[in-house]
């Protein structure tokens, strides 16, 4: 049985990682990428580099994007030669990206308009769990398309949990990056006052680390820091995206973000501070005293 052809949009840095791991595995590979710079690779190892969306779509039986927001998927898949034009009938749509719910369900309900189904499938993991192989998808959506996915999600991924209908994936995601944001704005507070009141940072980090606070997430935040380490795994500002996205969510459904507010805060801050494009990790460092 031949190996469905896969569409991947977007190749930054999770989207090159998975275009990778797919090709490797032996799919026909199409991708496409504002910048066809960053396709190179690719084309070197096989792929097609597409113009368009609309073009990366066009033969495909799976697309996958992986952008950065909302704005950035409604003009992968709805803009001027997008690929929701190009989708053929039957083709499983996947949205990779942490986006906002209300969103997810409008380009479902416009996916099933062009006979496609969508299934919003984000992940956790960064730009080595992409590279490798190892990310978690979490799935929204229908059973049947995720077994026609699933093939092509098994290969970059070490897990695929389907969560429910259309949102839940993306809805869980946002959950996840607001709990990541709070406790990494907090780590950040921390250790200006580790350092505002004298304390000796490096055994006060591993008193922390090596107790109750000391969370995997935490420990991964501590040793960047410490080792001055902030090339871009997961870039600070699309951190501080998430968190504002899940404080909308919040808002939508009668529940109030509190702890979310507080961390945007300090995202926005180092933002201001010139750390966005950062890894989130340089989030430490950035809160000063007031």
């Amino acid at each position: 049985m031949a190996q469905p052809h896969v569409a991947i949009l977007g190749l930054g840095i999770m989207g090159a990682g998975m275009a990778g791991r797919v090709l490797s595995a032996g799919f026909p590979l199409t991708v496409y990428n504002r910048n066809r710079d960053k396709a190179k690779p690719l084309a070197s190892s096989g792929a097609t580099v597409a113009n368009t969306p609309r073009e990366a779509a066009a033969n495909a039986d799976i697309v996958i994007s992986m952008v950065a927001d909302d704005a950035a998927s409604r003009d992968v898949w709805l803009g001027t030669n997008g690929a929701l034009a190009g989708a053929r009938k039957g083709s499983v749509l996947i949205e990779s990206s942490t986006l906002s719910v209300p969103w997810v369900r409008e380009l479902a309900a416009a996916a099933a308009k062009q006979g496609c189904e969508l299934l919003d499938a984000p992940v956790t993991g960064s730009k080595p769990h992409a590279a490798s192989g190892e990310l978690l998808f979490w799935v929204g959506g229908s059973e049947a398309a995720l077994v026609v996915a699933r093939p092509v999600l098994a290969v970059m991924s070490r897990d695929i949990v389907h969560l429910g209908p259309t949102g839940s994936g993306a809805l869980l995601k946002l959950i996840n990056n607001f709990l990541c944001g709070v406790q990494a704005a907090s780590f950040a507070e921390a250790t200006a006052l580790m350092d505002a009141g004298g304390l000796d940072r490096q055994k006060a980090v591993a008193v922390l680390t090596n107790g109750a606070p000391g969370s995997p997430l935490i420990k991964v935040l501590s040793a960047r820091a410490a080792a001055g380490d902030f090339s871009p795994n997961f870039l600070l500002r699309l951190m501080a995206k998430d968190i504002g996205y899940a404080q909308a969510e919040g808002a939508r459904d009668g529940v109030a973000l509190q702890t979310a507010g507080a961390a945007l805060a300090v995202f926005k801050h180092a933002i201001e501070s010139g750390r966005g494009d950062q890894d989130f990790a340089a989030v430490i460092g950035s809160v000063g005293r007031g």
